[in-house]
């Protein structure tokens, strides 16, 4: 790229940066061929407009397709992009909409992008959407999964699935354990060779492309610093285990990733407890100054949140490097958090709704 502008952050960490404004002014900052992995969850196209600034359908795709050449300046031949994308009902009508699909081809017949494998988020804990064909109706089951397209700039991008296995079944761990009674090697019907060394143990079981992960953020410190604040947390917060999956997946310790449409930042608050460095763009100021909850430790002082987030408000491209920076409790502490979905539904009605309504 012939032209950097110089950028402050609003805030630093030991690994990341989180810059206010535009996208489309950010992007200009970042070199080419930098990015390990830019991954995100931009706004959906809803029929509903939400506080966050979603975009009309009709307008949708292009609005999106912008973004498609700076991503693939910005990605190493290497790197990939993640895009998560919630489905949508066309207005007015049980029909589905097909902007999620047409997001997808547009990127990959016109930006030259590879489909390197979609997966599907599914979200055990959503709430029954949308309103009018689900639960008035009745004509409809609830929308509880949300696409999420793989992409890559080359037909090889990094990735590693050994960095995210999932643990065996009981069915295996007794296979393993046991496998002259629990396992023949053979040809099975399928047509599937399955030899000797399916019995060897590998440290997990390959993940499937189902991602079944729990939206049920209640009571995290981010969302406890912003009712100390008064502070309206942002209504469309994707789980850590989203991001977590894929920076694991497709990076390694010191790779860089990018959230361009970063919101509360959680794709920032995983990375740095990845040891990963990050990079966020976000517009909003209130919701930028507010993700510095995350980062920072104040289990003793309530006061502390209020005190960095009126000074980031304040100075807003002062580039504050926060205190107390924590290293490896984040990630912990929300998987803690998914115990007694169904008790904390009724309080999550307002973000699933951002998520997949008519």
């Amino acid at each position: 790229m012939k032209e950097n502008l110089i950028a402050q952050p609003m805030y630093s960490t030991n690994y990341g940066k989180a810059y206010l404004g535009d996208s489309n002014d950010l992007f200009k900052i970042i070199p080419d061929s930098s990015i390990d992995l830019v991954i995100t969850s931009p706004p959906f196209a809803l029929q509903r407009k939400k506080e966050y600034g979603n975009k009309e359908q009709d307008e949708y795709i292009d609005w999106l397709f912008q973004f498609s050449k700076p991503i693939m300046r910005v990605l190493k031949d290497t790197g990939s992009f993640v895009l998560d994308m919630g489905g949508a009902y066309q207005k007015n009508k049980p029909v589905r909409s097909l902007y999620n699909y047409r997001v997808l081809i547009k990127f990959c017949d016109e930006a030259g992008f590879n489909l390197a494998e979609e997966f599907f988020w599914h979200n055990p804990a959503k709430l029954p959407s949308p309103i009018e064909w689900v639960n008035k109706r009745k004509i409809r089951v609830k929308d509880s999964v949300n696409t999420v397209w793989w992409f890559s700039k080359t037909e090889n991008p990094k990735a590693n699935v050994r960095n995210v296995l999932a643990p065996y079944s009981k069915r295996m761990k007794k296979l393993l354990s046991d496998a002259e009674n629990y396992y023949k090697p053979k040809l099975r019907p399928s047509g599937h060779d399955i030899s000797d060394r399916f019995n060897h143990s590998n440290g997990g079981a390959i993940p499937s492309n189902l991602l079944q992960i729990s939206n049920t953020e209640s009571n995290s410190q981010y969302l406890r610093a912003c009712k100390d604040v008064g502070v309206d947390p942002h209504p469309a917060r994707f789980p850590s285990k989203l991001p977590e999956f894929f920076i694991k997946f497709l990076t390694d310790p010191n790779d860089v990733v990018l959230d361009f449409f970063a919101g509360s930042n959680t794709t920032g608050a995983v990375a740095e407890n990845l040891e990963r460095k990050w990079i966020a763009f976000e517009k909003e100021p209130l919701y930028l100054a507010a993700s510095s909850f995350r980062f920072i430790d104040i289990s003793e002082k309530n006061q502390e949140s209020a005190k960095i987030f009126n000074e980031l408000l304040d100075t807003k491209n002062g580039n504050i490097l926060l205190p107390q920076i924590r290293q490896t409790k984040l990630l912990e502490a929300e998987r803690s958090e998914q115990v007694g979905d169904g008790q904390r539904r009724s309080a999550r009605l307002g973000e699933e709704e951002s998520k997949a309504i008519c």
